[in-house]
């Protein structure tokens, strides 16, 4: 039986904060029959637009919106804008990814297999993915407890279905938990690889919707992201996306990284640096075979 896949995602200022963009929807393109992205009005200087028709798809469809200000807080406005692609979708699969995470080519097959494989088990409402966490650069990632190891990001085309929170994740709107299989396939998550001063920029803008406040109400006078001693973090020792490559390959801000592995005392420490996360993750490795312990679960495997 024949079978569509909509790839759909939201964004806005994604040249202005480093989201790879392009990358994450390329990485996908092969496999959906279209990709519609609601984008977010952004700064005058934003070339969001432009970076995303320079694909040239025709399964390109791009929804113009302006984000209202009075759903920031909380971070609601990433769920309406979601919400406002996913309802453009006319796939019998929705395929959500962020404009931060990209998808490995070696990775394209499993996904059309198994979307294949449960198009008529009405049972299986959504596709549970792995997750990479890279950090600071593209050679270091984050096995911790703490950074959530896996997500939905395909989820079957019913109105029931909409996006959770901060669009992090799907529910119904009864609020039930989604059933979903359980993949292979793997999301590189790059939210955490920007220069440390865009870094710094998109962390507080992003901290601004969270609480309700308008990001045109700050002014851009701060310090660089510091993101710790990253010689603490293992190491990658995977291939990256073929998509990514170009971008890898213009990395700039090595100076700007502590490759050492001493923590010093003038920042807040991250979840992966504290003792607890450090303890439960120990845990998890070495008692449990890998399995999370009271860790994120917005869904039911089956």
């Amino acid at each position: 039986m024949s079978m569509t896949i909509s790839g759909f995602t939201m964004v806005r200022n994604a040249t202005r904060f480093y989201f790879p963009i392009k990358e994450s929807i390329l990485s996908i393109l092969p496999i959906v029959d279209e990709f519609v992205i609601a984008l977010g009005k952004g700064d005058e200087n934003d070339k969001t637009e432009e970076e995303i028709l320079s694909i040239g798809s025709p399964k390109i469809k791009i929804i113009h919106r302006i984000w209202d200000e009075s759903r920031f807080l909380n971070s609601a406005v990433f769920r309406d804008e979601t919400n406002a692609a996913l309802k453009e979708c006319t796939g019998d699969w929705c395929f959500y990814i962020q404009a931060d995470e990209v998808v490995h080519e070696n990775d394209l097959k499993e996904i059309k297999d198994i979307c294949q494989k449960h198009l008529n088990n009405k049972e299986v409402e959504g596709i549970l993915f792995n997750y990479f966490h890279f950090w600071g650069d593209y050679n270091h990632y984050l096995p911790f407890h703490g950074w959530y190891k896996n997500e939905m990001r395909i989820i079957r085309n019913n109105p029931e279905i909409i996006s959770y929170k901060d669009a992090q994740s799907f529910r119904k709107k009864d609020n039930s938990k989604l059933k979903v299989a359980r993949s292979n396939a793997y999301i590189y998550h790059y939210g955490w690889v920007r220069p440390p001063n865009t870094m710094k920029s998109k962390k507080k803008e992003h901290d601004s919707i969270h609480r309700g406040k308008s990001n045109t109400e700050q002014v851009v006078t701060y310090q660089e992201f510091n993101y710790g001693p990253i010689g603490r973090i293992p190491l990658f020792k995977g291939t990256h996306p073929k998509v990514m490559n170009e971008r890898i390959k213009e990395f700039f801000w090595s100076d700007k990284l502590n490759y050492g592995k001493q923590i010093t005392k003038d920042r807040d420490l991250f979840k992966h640096e504290k003792i607890k996360y450090k303890v439960i993750t120990w845990f998890e490795r070495n008692i449990f075979g890998g399995k999370q312990l009271f860790g994120y679960s917005n869904w039911k495997i089956v």
